[in-house]
């Protein structure tokens, strides 16, 4: 039975009900890791670990813990070739489902842009998280899970 591992530090609230639900039905044992108190809901099957403070300490810890076929739910991109690489899966925010077929891409994308930026260059962000990447998220979670649960 896979397990699934929450990147806490950053997960936005449209999306905690979401999970709540997918969790609760279906009985799925959680982890949300976070360097600070984060709140999905009071369940059973949800454990919740704070770790020190500090840019990687999360998800240093989940990539300890993740077995083969355990799903992640991150937005970091290097934290999900990390996963990858385990044989585990990855979901981020906004709906994508992480694999081998796209890590490398994802990461390569990542890295040109964090190295436009530290070149001087003044680029934008990410669109602001919408109710629509909610959705698309709902769907791709929905998705896996009927899939590989």
């Amino acid at each position: 039975m896979l397990k699934l591992y929450v990147d806490g530090d950053a997960f936005p609230n449209l999306l905690k009900p979401i999970l709540f639900r997918s969790i609760e039905r279906l009985s799925i044992q959680t982890v949300v890791v976070a360097n600070k108190k984060i709140d999905i809901g009071k369940s059973k099957h949800i454990t919740y670990m704070i770790v020190e403070a500090g840019a990687d300490e999360a998800d240093h810890k989940i990539v300890e813990m993740v077995k083969e076929g355990d799903l992640v739910i991150t937005a970091d991109i290097p934290l999900a070739d990390r996963i990858i690489s385990k044989n585990a899966h990855a979901i981020d925010h906004r709906g994508e489902l992480y694999s081998v077929d796209n890590i490398k891409q994802y990461l390569a994308m990542r890295n040109l842009m964090e190295s436009i930026r530290e070149s001087g260059e003044i680029t934008r962000g990410p669109a602001p998280f919408s109710q629509k990447n909610a959705h698309e998220f709902a769907n791709q979670l929905h998705k896996f899970l009927t899939k590989h649960y």
